[in-house]
């Protein structure tokens, strides 16, 4: 720590003289400037006397650099202007972090805050390129956490540090493909743990989705084809005539039993949850080679991931059957329901095709309603995971708006401390409890928010290539004076801007895709929030036809649209 404005004093103890609060409460400090304490409990104290009259404030200075104290930095921090520096971070964060404008009324511009907060705590936890998601207990870097986190500072407008994270990372990678679960000062963790090719090659592609950088993909394609390489020897651990057996069937095609689920430790199992990434992959390499024209390896990545698909879909069905259960197991052997493992199938991978949408809804009704036991005190509970913000938005893309709302407010609500934003891993029903949190601010958890609330305001939709915007926000947002305005939010196809708001039986919308535009394929649908279904829309002045009750597709920009409930347009 580095003291920008001069104190007044300064003292140090060793452990063994005890700590320096002790001194603190007669309103001294040590008497010592330096010590040596081998035993590595050294404690020191800066004291400021400042004379302030009543209603009056003064700053005071400290830098404090990240990583390892290097005694040098003192000498030329000397003479630093503490509130110029002071003003340049702030500029410079107000930049960072400014990029994308969302403005919601004034009860609830929490979310809009903590979107701005959470990106922050991503960058602030970084290790020069190494994205960590805790500033001390998990100071390492798993691809995980690191390519979700990626995600998410891409939807926050940051590129950079996404491309200097992702090719720092893709150097740790083995000859064979495998890539490591994680990666610190030491070098590579090589735990069984077979989720991590799947999410490097999630993160190359989804850089390029939304920065178009083609070079940067052709740089990465290497990386991506061991990857691809190495989930395919996985699999085909899985593709003898054991596994085509009546005891083993449900795991014929997946990748081998591991223990990237913390869950899992104890007993390594066949984890639907490394499937899921594995199938992200190789969807991801297949378009990855048509884009850089591979030929020879474009039909053989697309066969391989239909085939993987198949094989999955097969086995989440034999595991139901074998166990005659009605929700999306997350494991084969233990069939147990997590509803959290199965929102990230949905809200981050998209792959609704793979699950039966029966089971999806028991495995969400289900969730909820233990949720509303949880929150209504009606059953013993002692903590939970904030990982279950994911549920948001896969809420979202189910078409269950309110009910995304209702959890969305709950962990707004439930953050640690609220005005900071955060979240530790684990939250105890007692905010007070001395259990394990894991860390805070979780950066994972905080990326988990971020693609929770993005997706309330816009989402893509691989399954018809549509851009999805407001499908999840929620009526009374629109009737607030101003409603709800967007402005560079960045998406696959350019950069997003609306607003929106209500106007009797109607909502009045301006859109616009800025900066490299593209129209998606499947256009751009709206769906509003409000009772009844559609009855009208009018678009630049002039109704259309490209609506359902639900929903209205736009195929011109930029776009007034007037989405109207009532019997004519206005």
């Amino acid at each position: 720590m580095i003291p920008l404005t001069a104190p007044s004093g300064f003292g140090v103890a060793a452990f063994e003289q005890a700590a320096v609060t002790e001194y603190l409460r007669s309103g001294d400090v040590p008497p010592e400037d330096a010590v040596s304490d081998g035993f590595g409990y050294a404690s020191g104290a800066l004291r400021y006397d400042l004379d302030l009259p009543p209603g009056s404030a003064r700053d005071v200075y400290l830098a404090i650099p990240f990583g390892a104290a290097d005694p040098a930095l003192a000498l030329p921090s000397r003479g630093v202007d503490g509130a110029e520096q002071f003003d340049v971070a702030f500029r410079e964060w107000s930049a960072k972090l400014g990029r994308v404008d969302i403005r919601l009324p004034p009860t609830v511009r929490g979310f809009a805050d903590t979107f701005r907060t959470a990106a922050a705590h991503i960058l602030i936890n970084r290790d020069g390129p190494a994205l960590q998601p805790g500033p001390r207990r998990y100071a390492r870097s798993w691809i995980r956490d690191g390519a979700i986190m990626a995600a998410a500072l891409l939807r926050a407008g940051c590129t950079a540090e996404v491309r200097d994270y992702i090719r720092w990372y893709a150097g740790h990678q083995a000859p064979d493909g495998t890539v490591p679960c994680c990666v610190d000062r030491n070098g590579p963790d090589w735990l069984a743990e077979y989720d991590s090719q799947g999410e490097l090659i999630y993160a190359v592609m989804e850089h390029f989705r939304f920065t178009r950088d083609r070079a940067f993909l052709a740089e990465m394609w290497p990386a991506v084809t061991r990857s691809v390489d190495r989930i395919e020897a996985l699999r085909s651990q899985r593709l003898t005539a054991e596994f085509q057996t009546l005891g083993k069937r449900a795991c014929y095609g997946l990748l081998p039993e591991s223990v990237s689920h913390e869950g899992y430790l104890a007993h390594p199992v066949h984890a639907y949850w490394d499937d899921f990434w594995a199938l992200r992959g190789l969807e991801d390499a297949a378009v990855m080679a048509e884009i850089l024209a591979d030929g020879p390896r474009t039909l053989r990545l697309a066969a391989l991931r239909d085939s993987f698909r198949e094989t999955l879909q097969a086995s989440i069905m034999a595991t139901m059957a074998d166990r005659r259960i009605d929700y999306i197991p997350a494991s084969v052997e233990l069939a147990d329901i997590d509803p959290a493992a199965t929102a990230n199938a949905i809200a981050l991978l998209d792959e609704t095709r793979a699950l039966p949408a029966a089971a999806i809804d028991r495995t969400f009704d289900e969730y909820l309603s233990n949720f509303r036991k949880r929150r209504r005190r009606e059953v013993d509970w002692s903590n939970y995971s904030p990982y279950e913000i994911r549920i948001v938005g896969a809420l979202v893309r189910l078409g269950r708006r309110e009910r995304a709302f209702e959890l969305a407010q709950f962990f707004l609500g439930d953050r640690r401390p609220p005005a900071w934003n955060q979240w530790p891993e684990i939250a105890w029903r007692d905010p007070r409890s001395p259990g394990h949190i894991g860390d805070m601010p979780h950066a994972w958890i905080g990326a988990e928010f971020i693609f929770a609330f993005r997706s309330m305001l816009a989402f893509e939709r691989e399954s018809d290539q549509a851009l999805v915007v407001a499908a999840g926000i929620p009526a009374e947002w629109l009737e607030a004076d101003g409603g709800v305005g967007v402005d560079g939010l960045p998406t696959w196809y350019g950069t997003l801007g609306f607003t929106m708001k209500r106007d009797g039986d109607a909502v009045d919308m301006d859109l616009t895709l800025g900066g490299d535009v593209m129209m998606p394929a499947g256009g751009i649908v709206v769906q509003p929030p409000g009772d009844g279904p559609l009855r009208a829309v009018v678009v630049n002045g002039k109704a259309t036809t490209r609506f359902t009750g639900a929903q209205a597709t736009i195929e011109e920009l930029p776009a007034k649209v007037r989405l109207i409930r009532g019997d004519t347009p206005r």
